[in-house]
């Protein structure tokens, strides 16, 4: 591995390059500049105030996309380096996939694609892509981050077919059924990781999950169990979250440390001389063992019909579509009604693109919102009374 990377890594100085070229920073790597234009964004700011599982009002201590994506780049980083892969790319693709999340996380989106349906749709996949190259607006010389190529590839982690047909070079591996760099196979893994194993740790904050039926979950249950018995005497002197808190760190390890091993075991036996080679292939190399990964697919099912399907996340969610679904329809109406900025660009998309146009525009202003500041326009524009 020359200076640090495996051969099958990215390397900085092997890069595709930017869509506006630049020269190189004397200071820093490509991938350390594509990473700290991440941080500063605003649309990284704002993911303080997006909705996670739980919108932003029901807790303090609950995750929200920052913090998610914050853990999401610790798992990356730590995986990046025990197989020879570049971590700072491995951490800007971690920290940008959710910059394109709506504000009360996938019931905004649902919301947003419904409306968004006789245009060509929505996907947060596709509009963090949209931001990184066309939204942030911090550079004389170019619109967006003008970030790399590998950043990009690694944050487009799905894509139809007719969005691929509009993306050039970017789309072509969703075309051709290949596989992006390691570096991005191990972001999708690691945001995987990250939510299925936190939103245990909230779930049960909440109250909306118990140990008790955790406890039927092999991955959970395996581990609670052991952490009681070593818990032994000193138990009575213990709060159950630290239980539950040992409990999902060792979830985590165990899921990390696997998908080292098998991502490992699986280079090794490829034998990939390049990240070309990689990208060639038809499946991915970064992955679980079958046995951890059934285990990581029963919890993910378990959350999605105990917790993501809870009625009080439900009924919180389908206020939420409504407030989007009344902000998109009067928006449409009366761009006017936007700030200035977003007003302006919605007519220009319009007199561009027609309703098309402008209901991108719309849909661009309203995915950038966070919660908060969704529901108040919604009382400012809808409903004084709204109780939230």
């Amino acid at each position: 591995m020359a200076g640090g990377l495996a051969p099958y890594a990215a390397d900085d100085s092997c890069s595709r390059g930017r869509r506006h070229p630049e020269q190189l920073h004397g200071y820093r790597s490509q991938f350390q500049r594509d990473r700290d234009r991440i941080l500063h964004s605003a649309a990284f700011r704002r993911l303080v105030y997006k909705t996670q599982v739980f919108v932003n009002h029901e807790g303090d201590l609950y995750r929200t996309r920052l913090t998610h994506s914050l853990e999401v780049a610790q798992i990356g980083r730590t995986v990046a380096g025990n197989l020879g892969l570049n971590e700072t790319l491995t951490e800007a693709i971690c920290l940008a996939h959710d910059l394109g999340h709506t504000p009360f996380g996938h019931a905004g989106q649902d919301a947003l694609n419904r409306r968004m349906r006789p245009y060509g749709g929505f996907e947060h996949n596709l509009q963090s892509l949209r931001v990184v190259d066309q939204l942030e607006d911090r550079y004389l010389a170019f619109s967006g981050l003008n970030l790399t190529y590998e950043t990009r590839e690694g944050i487009l982690k799905h894509c139809s077919r007719t969005a691929a047909r509009q993306l050039g070079d970017l789309g072509q591996r969703f075309l051709r059924r290949q596989q992006p760099g390691l570096e991005a196979q191990l972001a999708n893994i690691a945001d995987e990781v990250a939510y299925n194993n936190h939103d245990v740790d909230d779930g049960l904050r909440a109250g909306l999950l118990t140990v008790a039926e955790l406890a039927d979950i092999a991955l959970f249950g395996r581990h609670y169990r052991a952490v009681k018995k070593q818990a032994g005497c000193r138990r009575r002197h213990m709060g159950d979250r630290v239980l539950i808190h040992e409990t999902v760190r060792r979830m985590i390890n165990q899921v990390v440390s696997d998908l080292i091993e098998t991502s490992r075991a699986n280079l090794r036996a490829a034998a990939p001389a390049s990240i070309e080679e990689v990208r060639a292939r038809r499946l991915p190399l970064v992955a679980l063992s079958s046995e951890t990964r059934s285990e990581h697919l029963e919890l993910k099912r378990f959350l999605r019909r105990r917790l993501y399907r809870h009625e009080r996340v439900m009924t919180v969610n389908r206020r939420a579509q409504e407030i989007l679904a009344a902000l998109f329809d009067l928006y449409m109406a009366d761009p006017a009604a936007m700030p200035a900025e977003h007003r302006d660009r919605a007519r220009a998309a319009a007199r561009k693109s027609g309703a098309g146009g402008r209901a991108r525009a719309v849909a661009d202003y309203l995915a950038g919102m966070t919660d908060r500041y969704a529901v108040s326009a919604y009382r400012r524009l809808v409903d004084p009374a709204l109780d939230w």
